[in-house]
């Protein structure tokens, strides 16, 4: 798929999914920096990430990221969030500690799930479009 198509289908998909599926999905979409205080909200189509106080349900940040921003990962050790983007076909590198993009790695097609390794050495991506996985080693930001 096309670019254009693929951003006319994610389209087509937001305009199809009920309520129960869009709260199941914004559930996905949320992740938490381990068990502190800061949520990391992918808003895809505003094009950026979200950083957020959950103690006190304050909006601390808004970072920009590539096109369609859809899975959060946060690393095990709190200092990096992993975003895929889409309709960009990149994963973006956020430093929490200073809640700005240190990298962007370019990955398969339509990038969507993610997780971080145990040891957070690598980043898995299921990449919807090519129905294939990216491997990221994160000491690198490089696909391996």
């Amino acid at each position: 798929m096309k670019n254009e198509q693929l951003q006319k289908f994610y389209f087509r998909m937001n305009i199809v999914l009920s309520s129960k599926i869009c709260f199941a999905l914004f559930l996905m979409l949320i992740s938490l920096k381990g068990l502190g205080q800061t949520a990391y909200i992918a808003n895809s189509w505003d094009d950026n990430i979200s950083v957020i106080n959950v103690t006190n349900n304050t909006v601390v940040a808004i970072i920009p990221v590539d096109s369609l921003p859809i899975g959060v990962s946060v690393s095990g050790d709190g200092t990096k969030v992993y975003v895929t983007n889409s309709v960009a076909n990149t994963m973006s590198v956020i430093n929490t500690a200073t809640n700005t993009v240190s990298a962007t790695i370019q990955v398969g097609m339509s990038p969507y799930g993610l997780v971080v390794s145990h040891d957070g050495s690598k980043v898995y991506i299921a990449n919807q479009a090519d129905n294939s996985i990216s491997v990221i080693n994160t000491v690198t930001n490089t696909v391996s």
